[in-house]
């Protein structure tokens, strides 16, 4: 990936996919199974989601700081990557907005 654009993309998505199992597959397992309570591989996919959300807050912080954002849509993207679904929203105006 060449553009701090394409990063912000990439990241933008596998955070909200990574997200969306976390929210409807993850927490299900974990708290309605027996399973899901000892699991050692369900623990690390949330362990991931979490490095994965900081890769797409350097990646907002590198698109902002070259597209020159404010910094209430910095703090607006940071927030998109907590809220299922709308990871994908942001990505979707941030890419029509400087594509």
């Amino acid at each position: 990936m060449k553009t701090s654009l394409a990063r912000f993309r990439t990241m933008a998505l596998i955070c909200g996919v990574s997200l969306l199992i976390l929210t409807f597959v993850y927490m299900p397992v974990k708290y309605l199974t027996e399973w899901g309570k000892t699991s050692e591989e369900i623990k690390l996919f949330a362990i991931a989601h979490g490095y994965f959300y900081i890769i797409y807050i350097l990646t907002v912080l590198q698109l902002g700081v070259q597209k020159r954002m404010s910094l209430l849509k910095l703090a607006l993207l940071v927030i998109a990557g907590t809220v299922p679904f709308a990871s994908f929203v942001a990505e979707r105006k941030i890419v029509r907005q400087y594509s």
